[in-house]
């Protein structure tokens, strides 16, 4: 008996614990699933998104950043001769080209933009290659008169003539100099003879590097210290490397405007182009020489920062800027600055580096 009884109550003790863990199992089944809860990220406020750069405003011809105006750009022809010496204005110019006329004179178109001088002059007629220089600007053409198959040349392009011999106002004569070594202008007065047509500012000529430590010349090219020029047997200028800019000179004789200050320029562009005669006659059955440059492309070099650089120019039209690349076909960048463009005649021109 005592035996069985035992045996009775480990039973029951076993069904107990047995029924106590089913119970258990039951109740974790039946235990409802904990509810997701979703945190949002914290945010933090100096890991926002950088602001988008601010890029200031440039002057469109020189690449100097500032408040630029909105006026056309000034295109006027002057005298180079060394009668026409020392010119007024040139030093304010944001662009010079240096062409090669009849009888091998250098004669130049001045574009102003940025500044304005108190004076330009002296002024000449106007001249084959002209319309192709300045009518990528859409601007203002400034000259003394011309003939008139080229002064139809320049009505046919997309700037506006102002041309002493039709009378325009802001073209006077000095008392000071002989003509026709005499005729200069008032910039504000030329400017405020813009028409409708011509009332904005250029477009960018060049492009222009950031910074004057980023131009290609700078970045590419090799060491120089002076440019010879050989443009005609009239026509000899040079530029030297000061450490900040180049200076000009005209044969040994150092180039000044009518201050007595310097001529100089950030950027020295040599383009060389075929140098033809056209049908246009001068004095004593001289022919008036242009330059193909419409539709053309050649050879040149870039001079920038103490530094040159091969480069290859090229014109698609009349109305398109002259762009210029390097050898690998990316577009050269000029230094914020003044530029002189050098016309090279192929063939009996050229450019020295030393």
């Amino acid at each position: 008996m005592v035996h069985t009884t035992r045996r009775r109550l480990r039973r029951a003790g076993a069904l107990a614990v047995a029924a106590t863990l089913l119970v258990a199992g039951c109740s974790q089944e039946e235990a409802p699933a904990p509810e997701a809860t979703t945190v949002a990220p914290t945010l933090d406020p100096h890991k926002a998104a950088a602001p988008e750069p601010v890029v200031p405003a440039t002057w469109p011809l020189t690449g100097v950043a500032g408040e630029v105006a909105n006026r056309p750009a000034l295109a006027v022809k002057v005298e180079n001769t060394a009668t026409a010496r020392p010119q007024s204005g040139l030093e304010q110019a944001d662009v010079v080209w240096e062409t090669i006329v009849e009888f091998e004179v250098s004669r130049l178109v001045a574009v102003f933009h940025s500044q304005i001088p108190a004076e330009i002059g002296p002024i000449r007629s106007v001249r084959p290659m002209d319309p192709d220089i300045v009518a990528p600007l859409n601007g203002l053409l400034t000259f003394s008169g011309g003939q008139p198959g080229i002064l139809a040349l320049v009505d046919a392009s997309p700037v506006q003539p102002i041309s002493h011999d039709a009378g325009a106002a802001g073209l006077y004569r000095v008392s000071s100099r002989s003509a026709p070594h005499n005729v200069y202008g008032d910039p504000n007065a030329l400017w405020a003879q813009a028409d409708a047509n011509h009332q904005g500012s250029p477009g960018e000529q060049f492009a222009f590097a950031r910074s004057p430590e980023r131009a290609t010349a700078v970045t590419q090219g090799t060491p120089a210290t002076t440019l010879a020029f050989d443009l005609s047997s009239q026509s000899k200028p040079s530029w030297t490397w000061n450490g900040t800019v180049w200076e000009r000179s005209e044969g040994s004789t150092p180039a000044t405007d009518a201050t007595g200050a310097r001529l100089t320029a950030t950027n020295v562009v040599s383009v060389v182009a075929d140098h033809l005669g056209t049908g246009f006659g001068a004095q004593n059955g001289a022919t008036v020489p242009t330059y193909v440059l419409g539709g053309g492309s050649g050879e040149g070099t870039l001079a920038t920062g103490g530094r040159t650089v091969a480069v290859r120019w090229q014109k698609e039209s009349r109305d398109a800027p002259l762009v210029l690349t390097t050898a690998d076909g990316k577009t050269a960048e000029l230094a914020p600055g003044s530029t002189w463009v050098e016309l090279v005649p192929k063939g009996s021109g050229s450019l020295t580096v030393s």
